[in-house]
């Protein structure tokens, strides 16, 4: 990196200078540069190296206006693709999702993602501890506006801070993963109870503060089930939002008896997600 400054404080200033360009490059260590589109940047997140198991992270920022995708996108879009198979001394990668926001798609239905900007923690497992660590990966996602544009992006990292600069940003994104819970569980915010009506609708109660905005996502047990977004209810028992959704973009062929569901409960700031069977 060049650094440019006025004459006059190139010498008196020299000492801090180069105090700052250290610091400068350390902090590249912990985050890879920005790979730009015309609507869109992404980078790589190292967290502290610290034993097998590692935390990074994947940051995309977006222009005003533009949003990009979850895992399951809703009613239309496409959802983000990693592949670090490339990497070295790297066994697994998990990509752990922040709770995602509703939005209309301009179609009627409504997607499921972000806007502005997030950061998308990964569990990442070392295949040795005490070797030298890279992620590579290769990026796949679309960002739309009224249009959606596919970006590829192609990035490299290297683990090596002990205690790096980007651990409060990886651990604030933590905090917007939803938490694993049970239904029934005795929490403010939580599902009481999922039931079938008929063969073809899934009613959902949840419990949730007076006041509190709540959206609920829908999950089948494998990434080509495209479950409608379900919908609240105008008319609830007391003290119970309902939700339902209807069994519609199973994979041909397939029935819906014994499905394990995935369901992510979104109320302001907190978030869970859910397993269940159908019966």
């Amino acid at each position: 990196m060049t650094v440019i400054v006025p004459l006059r404080l190139a010498f008196g200033f020299a000492a801090s200078l180069s105090v700052a360009c250290v610091a400068t490059e350390v902090r590249a260590e912990d985050a890879s540069p920005w790979q730009r589109d015309s609507h869109s940047a992404v980078r790589l997140l190292a967290g502290s190296r610290s034993g097998a198991v590692l935390l990074g992270g994947i940051a995309i920022e977006l222009q005003p206006g533009w949003h990009t995708y979850w895992r399951t996108p809703g009613d239309s879009g496409v959802p983000p693709r990693f592949d670090f198979s490339k990497s070295d001394n790297v066994e697994a990668v998990t990509v752990m999702w922040p709770a995602p926001k509703k939005f209309d798609d301009g179609a009627g239905g409504t997607s499921l993602g972000y806007k502005q900007q997030v950061v998308l923690p990964l569990r990442i497992v070392a295949k040795n501890a005490d070797k030298p660590l890279t992620l590579r990966a290769e990026i796949n996602y679309a960002v739309c506006e009224k249009l959606c544009i596919p970006v590829e992006a192609n990035t490299e990292l290297g683990f090596a801070s002990v205690a790096s600069t980007e651990d409060g940003a990886l651990s604030a994104a933590l905090d917007t993963v939803p938490k694993p819970a049970t239904i029934g569980d005795p929490n403010p915010l939580t599902i009481r109870d999922v039931k079938r009506e008929g063969k073809s609708i899934v009613v959902v109660d949840v419990a949730a503060p007076e006041g509190k905005d709540v959206s609920l996502f829908v999950e089948g047990p494998t990434p080509d089930w495209a479950l409608p977004v379900p919908k609240l209810l105008e008319q609830s028992p007391p003290g119970v939002r309902r939700f339902s959704f209807e069994l519609d973009g199973l994979p041909p062929g397939v029935s819906p008896e014994g499905a394990a569901l995935k369901l992510t409960l979104v109320g302001g700031e907190r978030s869970f997600e859910f397993n269940t069977n159908l019966n």
